[in-house]
Formats: structure tokens, sequence, C-alpha cells
């Protein structure tokens, strides 16, 4: 019984770990990614305006995101 409750735990901990290491793993893949671009009608509906001139959303959401 005792055997059992200890492979259990070591089970589960191998689990929550590798759970941790692939979030890890995709935050960090997600900062360095390409950078981000918007359509205006998606920065309109995350509250910005859409800044044609310098193609960038201005406001909301999406600030600073390229507008494409």
């Amino acid at each position: 019984m005792r055997i059992r409750r200890i492979l259990a735990a070591v089970i589960a901990t191998a689990a929550l770990t590798g759970l941790g290491l692939t979030g890890a793993a995709t935050a960090t893949a997600a900062a360095h990614g390409a950078p981000s671009y918007v359509t205006p009608s998606e920065c309109k509906q995350g509250g910005g305006t859409p800044d044609l001139a310098s193609n960038q959303c201005k406001g909301g959401t999406h600030d600073g995101e390229q507008v494409d």
C-alpha cells in the first residue's frame, strides 16, 4: 500500500513538472515570435484607432501593434 502511494506521488510530480516546462517553452516562444499584425477592424474592436499613416494601432488592447 505504501509503495502505491509513493508511486502515485512520483507520477503526479512528473506530470506537473512536464506541464510547467511546456508552459515555459510556450511563453518563451511567444515572447520572441514574429511581430504581431492586426487588421483595422481588429484594432477598432479592441478599442483602438488604426493610424494608417504610421501603420499602427493607437490605444486599446492592440496599442502599438502594426496594422496590416
